[in-house]
């Protein structure tokens, strides 16, 4: 439910920012027209950009679960005691692979949330850039629900055989629904969240610099 209005909230939020940024380039009143060849450009990468934001965070969850992983090997091998409870853990390595990666990873898809906007926009135009953000509002938006619906799916399938059924921990069905699980927690809890942020940071974005965006230098 609460990934639901945190959908509904970004997408009201971005239409809201899309209006301001349509008022801000003066294209209200001739409107926005899909014929243009820009336009069309425009929401073709705007409906392309959540996709690929999608990738890069799902992609940064597997790089930070492998150094996790590789790490808590590491420890079992090298501090004796762990397994028995005799011997303590290195937390604080496992925190930093965490946080490290929370930061260093997030860095290429944030830094694409705010680039593309003004390459659009100074290239093509404020209004190829109006057509991006339709596109990306509009994949985006469906994107999230997808991925909230399909994570949370997920994560519900295994607990439910965990539970008992469908022959329950050990089970082939349980082995498929940890697959499944692998790919639903960062389709729920990262890629999915993350979208909501996107959409809005490139209105944000197209709003703040639309001063500088005219026809475009591509004519």
């Amino acid at each position: 439910m609460g990934k639901g209005f945190a959908i509904g909230s970004a997408a009201l939020t971005a239409l809201a920012l899309f209006m301001s940024f349509a008022e801000a380039v003066n294209i209200t009143e001739g409107g926005i027209d899909i014929l243009n060849y820009k336009v069309t450009v425009g929401l073709l990468i705007g409906g392309m950009l959540p996709f690929i934001f999608s990738a890069l965070t799902m992609e940064s969850v597997s790089k930070a679960a492998n150094h996790m992983i590789e790490e808590v090997r590491r420890q079992f091998r090298t501090i004796p005691g762990i397994m028995e409870g005799t011997g303590k853990p290195d937390y604080k390595a496992c925190v930093a692979i965490s946080t490290t990666a929370a930061l260093k990873e997030m860095l290429v898809p944030g830094v694409m949330a705010v680039i593309v906007p003004i390459v659009v926009g100074v290239l093509l135009g404020a209004t190829a850039l109006g057509g991006m953000l339709a596109g990306a509002l509009v994949t985006g938006v469906l994107m999230a629900i997808f991925m909230s619906n399909a994570g949370g799916a997920w994560d519900n399938a295994k607990k439910y055989i965990e539970e008992g059924n469908h022959g329950g921990k050990g089970s082939d069905a349980h082995k498929a629904a940890v697959v499944g699980d692998t790919v639903g927690d960062p389709f729920k809890d990262t890629s999915g969240p993350a979208i909501n942020i996107l959409i809005k940071l490139m209105a944000v974005v197209s709003v703040v610099f639309a001063p500088i965006f005219g026809a475009g230098l591509i004519k």
